[in-house]
């Protein structure tokens, strides 16, 4: 199995809230979602939170179980190590996009949700995204005029029908994501993105061409991605 990652801070000195990582067979990254001013909700911080989450829903991938069944184990074990000292419930306490792929026999399993994508390496490559807080984010600011409404209304639309679905403390929410399979054999390699790297036609030709450092840029999100190459049998 060969998986390249590269990922970067949007700002020096502060914590990257970004998580990538991999065990046989699987690759999982968090885009890890901070509310600045927001600190005393939880005292470990969204970087802990997306770390934790993501090491925890590694350790559930060796398998077949399913991967939604898997995000909302982690969510509930994760929650279960700080509901005693932070606010879990107010909407501005640490939350994560996440984006999932395992191989399982001939078959590769994807999940998705929130703000983060996978990209099929095909012969016409597919990329799978949840479009969801897209959407709201783009209904809440022509609904409202004022940043403070607008705020206040797209919490309000977080893990609620009708609204986004991200990884926070409900485990519900990971029923929600957005999942499906494809056959191994129609796959060349898999590509995980963080919402701080551009999405475009040229993604994957420059991860192959020059790395996964190469398409993380320099934009003022946290940035990261990750290849798994799927035709590499060392």
């Amino acid at each position: 199995m060969r998986v390249a990652m590269a990922t970067r801070p949007g700002h020096p000195g502060r914590s990257n809230e970004d998580f990538v990582g991999a065990v046989p067979g699987a690759v999982v990254l968090l885009d890890g979602a901070g509310i600045r001013g927001s600190e005393h909700l939880c005292r470990h911080g969204t970087a802990w939170f997306a770390h934790r989450l993501g090491a925890t829903l590694l350790a559930r991938l060796p398998g077949s179980a399913d991967l939604s069944a898997l995000l909302a184990e982690s969510i509930s074990e994760v929650a279960a190590l700080h509901h005693d000292t932070c606010d879990l419930a107010d909407p501005s306490s640490p939350q994560a996009a996440v984006a999932v792929v395992r191989a399982v026999d001939d078959r590769l399993d994807y999940l998705v949700l929130a703000d983060v994508c996978v990209v099929l390496d095909a012969a016409a490559p597919v990329v799978v995204t949840d479009p969801r807080e897209v959407s709201v984010r783009a209904e809440v600011l022509a609904a409202h005029d004022t940043l403070a409404d607008q705020i206040s209304a797209f919490r309000a639309r977080r893990n609620r029908p009708g609204g986004y679905w991200i990884a926070k403390d409900e485990p519900a929410a990971a029923v929600e994501a957005v999942t499906g399979s494809v056959p191994l054999a129609s796959l060349t390699g898999v590509a995980l993105v963080s919402n701080g790297v551009a999405l475009d036609d040229g993604l994957l030709g420059l991860i192959r061409s020059r790395g996964t450092g190469a398409v993380l840029g320099d934009g003022p999100d946290d940035a990261t991605a990750a290849y798994w190459d799927l035709g590499y049998d060392g």
